[in-house]
């Protein structure tokens, strides 16, 4: 079967990496990790380019200023900090998988990560590497969701295929209202008019703008990263 989307951005959310032992939560979920390692794996040893941008909400989410007395700015380069760990930890689950990886920060820091520069990336992704990007986009007052559109654009990627733990996007949280019903398809236009929380808006006018589709899947089903690559319909379309 032929791929339908040769080079992809997957975005994933820090929380998605939580665990849960007795004594509570725990920042990363070994389990989970190897689990999306081996759905990476079968995609990129079917041929597709993967780029990955993961949060960082399960070590550190920003908090109100007023009540923590921590200012925006500098909790935002916490949470940056936040996701070069779990960049960290995603790729070193990768390539006990067997992968070859490559981790980008837009923050300097030599030791651990590869600053971030966009053609050594697109070279990266050509030669098969997974390349991870971490520290968001390096400035504050920007989402991980913000930098997820940025460096799929940036890289040329086919679609940005972003990996939750709900199979799409519904008329409401199907969490929280059993009658909320999910959309295959829908435009850019109606997730605004409609307030469809898909990403943030700064995130979500950068694929408009530049008509990069966006698919919103359960990631955590094994086998749904290949159905989407593929062209199955799974989950939500945005285009």
């Amino acid at each position: 079967m032929a791929l339908k989307y040769k080079r992809i951005l997957l975005k994933l959310s820090g929380e998605a990496l939580m665990g849960k032992s007795d004594e509570g939560y725990e920042p990363l979920n070994t389990t989970i990790i190897a689990q999306y390692a081996k759905d990476i794996k079968q995609a990129v040893d079917a041929g597709v380019e993967v780029a990955i941008v993961i949060g960082g909400g399960n070590i550190y989410r920003g908090m109100n200023e007023a009540e923590t007395g921590i200012e925006r700015a500098h909790g935002d380069y916490m949470g940056m900090l936040a996701t070069v760990i779990n960049g960290m930890a995603l790729q070193a689950g990768l390539e006990k998988a067997g992968l070859y990886t490559r981790l980008q920060s837009a923050i300097k820091m030599e030791q651990i990560a590869e600053p971030y520069i966009r053609r050594r990336a697109m070279r990266h992704l050509e030669k098969h590497r997974v390349v991870i990007f971490g520290a968001g986009t390096g400035n504050p007052y920007f989402t991980t969701d913000t930098a997820g559109s940025l460096r799929a654009i940036e890289i040329k990627a086919d679609v940005i295929l972003k990996g939750t733990r709900v199979d799409g996007i519904y008329t409401a949280d199907p969490e929280k209202d059993a009658s909320a019903t999910k959309y295959t398809t829908i435009s850019y236009k109606d997730c605004i008019g409609k307030n469809l929380k898909v990403m943030d808006m700064t995130a979500f006018t950068l694929c408009m703008e530049n008509n990069l589709p966006i698919i919103v899947f359960d990631m955590n089903r094994t086998g749904n990263l290949m159905r989407v690559v593929n062209g199955e319909e799974v989950g939500t379309l945005v285009q």
